[in-house]
């Protein structure tokens, strides 16, 4: 690089420097206690600013915080559309987090919806870069600012929740670096340290493979269906993933029982907890009672540790429970993602906000490409990719808004490869993020304190 071109460098460098006012803000949670905090708003964090209304971020610091506090990062990205800046609340893990005493960072990014001077500024992927530039703004200014950018923690719901999952699993990947230079991002890393993904709405290209092969026998026979059953079965089988406790390979063969592996510890946790499930839904327990370590049971010697029963779930029928799921929220039409009516069709879409198809034959190797930076799979396996250590991953056993395979593959292929990974199908749970807050806290502290083990 000349002199010039230095020096320029360092004028958006600095353009880019935390120099910040905060102001005084209280928040009230749910239970009437207050958390006092500190808040620093509109924030751009990118020098080339294509569009003023989202590429901000807004941070906030709680009481007693310091430089090692941890960071939630919070996007509130949904159906891939814009996403502004906001303020953290007490309905959701924002709020929790500053009770909790984590620095708490609401980025804005551009989406499917956001235009300027007529111009559709947010198709795939910028929405992601802006996300991305984020995290280099705060690891660019770490010293600055409280809160420590080694141990951000990414969280988001649906298409949220994919963002999350792409924040984890492509950080630092030279595929992003021309465009987050062109963006002006700070020159700095942007890997995580976790990442929290409710519903993830991701593996787009795979996604209407998984969705007929989950749901075709509830739609009857119909060719596109048909076709998209046989795709999941071939993609299944190149993936080469392995059942985390086994070993074994998951192919098109023994997949179906792995996935209702997932199912039934689930309806297992949720009896165990004191919940009741009709038999309609298909579902077989049977009762399983603790026993003496050292006893065999049944032999002479044999002494119950306490005689408490458990019901653990044995089998499912999917036809009956899948049933179930439709019959609370109706299906997808086929294909449920690349339909022109679809969110996904409109990111993927032009600067005109035209929508355009991702899959199939006909897809141009510009589109594939910029499908091809929206999937974390793609990127979980790459030494190239610096991917997040920590993830916590939710599904609700009663959302259908992507089938069950595609968040399934996900923490799998991260359990491959060696990542440490809470991964569920909360029971009865629907489309919908942050729940079960006292749980993911717990899990959040834990990591936290393991990291300084």
């Amino acid at each position: 690089m000349n002199c010039h071109l230095a020096l320029l460098s360092c004028a958006k460098e600095k353009g880019l420097t935390f120099d910040s006012q905060g102001e005084q803000k209280t928040l009230t949670m749910l239970d009437g206690s207050e958390v006092r905090y500190i808040a620093y708003t509109d924030i751009p964090y990118v020098t080339n600013i294509e569009d003023e209304q989202y590429q901000t971020l807004n941070f906030f610091v709680p009481e007693g915080a310091t430089q090692k506090s941890a960071i939630l990062l919070r996007t509130y990205v949904g159906g891939y559309m814009a996403a502004s800046a906001r303020n953290p609340s007490a309905t959701d893990a924002t709020g929790r987090a500053l009770a909790e005493g984590l620095c708490v960072c609401i980025p804005g990014s551009r989406g499917n919806n956001s235009v300027q001077d007529g111009v559709y500024t947010g198709k795939a992927p910028r929405g992601l870069l802006d996300l991305k530039a984020a995290v280099r703004y705060l690891r660019f200014n770490d010293k600055r600012m409280a809160g420590s950018a080694d141990r951000i923690i990414t969280d988001g719901t649906s298409a949220g929740g994919a963002m999350s999952a792409l924040l984890g699993a492509t950080a630092n990947h030279p595929d992003y670096e021309p465009y987050l230079k062109a963006m002006g991002a700070a020159q700095a890393r942007d890997d995580v340290f976790a990442s929290v993904c409710y519903c993830p709405i991701t593996d787009l290209d795979h996604a209407d493979a998984a969705y007929e092969w989950l749901y075709h026998g509830l739609r009857g026979d119909g060719e596109v269906s048909d076709a998209l059953v046989r795709q999941f079965d071939q993609y299944i089988n190149t993936l080469a993933l392995r059942h985390p406790k086994t070993d074994e390979r998951l192919t098109s063969d023994n997949y179906m029982e792995y996935l209702k592996s997932w199912l039934l510890a689930s309806a297992s946790r949720f009896v165990q907890e004191g919940g009741a499930i009709d038999d309609s839904l298909g579902f077989s327990f049977y009762m399983s009672f603790p026993h003496t370590p050292g006893h065999r049971p049944g032999g002479p010697r044999f002494i119950r540790a306490k005689a408490i029963k458990s019901e653990v779930a044995s089998d499912v029928d999917m036809d009956c429970y899948l049933a179930y799921v439709v019959g609370r929220q109706a299906l997808k039409s086929c294909p449920a993602f690349d339909n022109l009516d679809s969110p996904e069709c409109n990111v993927f879409g032009n600067a005109e906000g035209n929508p355009a198809h991702f899959t199939g034959k006909d897809v141009s190797e510009e589109v594939r490409r910029r499908v091809q930076l929206m999937n974390p799979m793609n990127y979980i396996s790459d030494p190239k990719s610096t991917v997040a250590a920590h993830w916590y991953i939710r599904h609700g056993a009663s959302d259908r808004d992507t089938a069950f395979p595609i968040p399934v593959n996900l923490a799998t292929k991260l359990m491959n490869e060696g990542k440490d990974v809470d991964f569920a199908l909360p029971w009865n749970r629907r489309h919908e993020g942050d729940y079960n807050l006292d749980n993911l806290f717990r899990w959040i502290h834990s990591i936290l304190s393991s990291s300084h083990k």
